[in-house]
């Protein structure tokens, strides 16, 4: 079993930035795959980023790449997600999600989920 609590969501204007954190415990975190997901109001829970087990291979959702780098440090048992230069389309609950298997960007592999945590970027 892997406990996740994301923070660092919040209210950031066009082109602003911010770092998400995503907190584990429970099984060792090091041999599991990390991603994060978004889902805006009425919208289905969409793929942003993930990061394998040893932080050799991540991938990215095209509407992310270049402003979004995804990181995790395993002594820590923590996954980052920063987020630059984002626009109103960013706004979203960004939920963290850890799975046993290979980097995957389907949401149905993920078996372990967050709370979520709310950003939302203003025009």
């Amino acid at each position: 079993q892997v406990h996740l609590v994301e923070s660092g969501g919040g209210l950031v204007q066009t082109g602003g930035s911010l770092r998400l954190s995503c907190a584990a415990s429970g099984r060792t975190f090091s041999s599991v795959t990390a991603g994060w997901f978004r889902q805006a109001p009425g919208k289905e829970r969409e793929f942003v980023a993930a990061i394998s087990w040893g932080a050799g291979s991540t991938a990215y959702a095209d509407s992310v790449k270049g402003r979004f780098t995804i990181s995790r440090d395993n002594d820590k048992n923590t996954v980052l997600l920063q987020m630059n230069s984002l626009k109103p389309e960013d706004t979203a609950v960004y939920y963290c999600a850890a799975r046993t298997g290979y980097l995957s960007s389907r949401r149905y592999e993920y078996i372990y989920w967050g709370q979520g945590t709310q950003v939302t970027v203003s025009s």
